[in-house]
């Protein structure tokens, strides 16, 4: 005999409209000794998910860009169940794990049996419709070697990356911008010294290591530019960054070490500019102006892109004078010890990764500037956030082009999609 839960499910996730909600709702609001087994196939959803390639976060920010923050919060509780289950995690998923909200879950049937009903039942449905994505490491379960797509961390980059957050946090809670320019830098500093370090004892060696990938939120307002600024990070720290705008993410591809500076560095630099142009902006309601939405636009791109121009120089610049402190071993005749070399041949395999996981990628422009105050203004923002000359090396090959649009109305910037 058919459940209650089936019948529900059957109502209300293959139909459109709340009509059907309703009705699985009623269902299952008079079957309050079905409760457990509703959570138990909403752990089923979930894990059809890692399946079709997403995460944790990814799936928590899809839930609050469809649904909404409540619902996100009952993901998180799924999320969190079915997730027990392991004796053992993917690399980054305890991190993730860790900052889903929800904490502790929220109670059962709140604020009554038919609207908790009905809020499980339209999550259920959003989950059932999921589209498979590019996976970016193993689901849990699956052995990681089989797919080649993510390796753990190296067993000294805790110490490293708790060093690099004090800095980056210090940088985004000081109201001195040369301050926070001296604290970027020296973290771009570790960040570059540890990069170039393992990349050098991976080709000496013959590590067989291979890029990984991870995903990045970019989400509303302004997403654009966000992505943009997200692509210029990627692209000086030798990664390559692929958006989808339709899920409110941007796939990064690369080494361990530069994945984390891009995550490091991106999220620092976008709570810098968002502080800047919260200040600028009450500046201008100040003076009288009240057009907020075009001023903000026009701040982040020229934001994203200025920043992603210097980034690039700076990284250049960084990379030949580390090329020139290594030099050539001469007792070492099995494999190349000039730097260029050890990150050209990173380079191809970041790109020929990304390749292999966006076959149909294409290049879009994106909308330019309209503000010219808020262009200037992000601009100004950029110059105080610079990073200083220890960038990593040269852009990607499939990111974004940046710093071409510094005219009035002329900041568009493209990106790979």
């Amino acid at each position: 005999m058919e459940s209650v839960i089936d019948q529900a499910c059957a109502a209300a996730l293959y139909a459109e409209g709340d009509a059907a909600l309703d009705t699985g709702a009623s269902l299952l609001a008079a079957a309050p000794d079905a409760d457990d087994a509703l959570h138990r196939r909403g752990e089923e959803f979930v894990t059809r998910a890692w399946g079709r390639g997403w995460l944790p976060a990814d799936l928590v920010r899809f839930v609050r860009l469809e649904l909404d923050e409540r619902r996100a919060v009952l993901a998180a509780t799924l999320i969190a169940a079915e997730t027990a289950r392991y004796g053992e995690l993917p690399p980054r998923w305890q991190a993730q794990l860790d900052e889903l909200p929800g904490r502790p879950p929220a109670p059962r049937n709140k604020p009554d049996r038919f609207s908790y009903a009905s809020d499980l039942l339209e999550l259920f449905r959003l989950l059932l419709r999921l589209p498979a994505i590019e996976p970016v490491g193993p689901a849990p379960g699956t052995a990681a070697d089989h797919l080649h797509l993510h390796r753990p961390p190296a067993a000294d980059e805790p110490r490293m990356l708790t060093r690099i957050r004090a800095l980056l946090a210090k940088a985004e809670a000081t109201g001195f911008p040369e301050e926070a320019e001296a604290l970027t830098a020296k973290a771009q500093e570790l960040m570059a010294r540890h990069s170039i370090d393992e990349a050098l004892i991976a080709a000496r060696s013959h590590s067989a290591g291979s890029p990984g990938a991870c995903r990045i939120g970019v989400e509303p307002p302004y997403e654009s530019a966000k992505a943009i600024l997200l692509d210029a990070v990627a692209s000086a720290n030798r990664c390559q960054a692929v958006w989808n705008g339709d899920l409110g993410f941007s796939t990064v591809v690369g080494f361990e070490p530069d994945l984390e500076a891009v995550e490091l560095l991106f999220t620092s630099l976008l709570v810098q500019g968002t502080a800047a142009m919260t200040r600028a902006e009450a500046g201008q309601r100040a003076s009288g102006r009240k057009r907020t939405k075009t001023f903000r636009q026009s701040f982040l791109m020229a934001y994203a892109q200025r920043l992603g121009s210097r980034l690039a120089d700076s990284a250049e610049r960084a990379t030949a004078e580390a090329d020139a402190d290594t030099g050539a071993d001469p007792e070492s005749t099995t494999a190349p010890t000039g730097l260029l070399p050890v990150l050209a041949a990173r380079d191809v395999a970041v790109t020929e990764a990304t390749e292999r996981m966006f076959p149909r990628t294409t290049t879009t422009r994106v909308r330019g500037a309209t503000d010219l105050d808020g262009w200037n203004h992000g601009t100004e923002a950029a110059d105080r956030a610079r990073m200083g000359g220890s960038g990593k090396g040269h852009r990607g090959r499939g990111g974004g082009e940046h710093g071409r649009g510094g005219e009035h109305g002329r900041g568009g910037g493209e990106i790979m999609v």
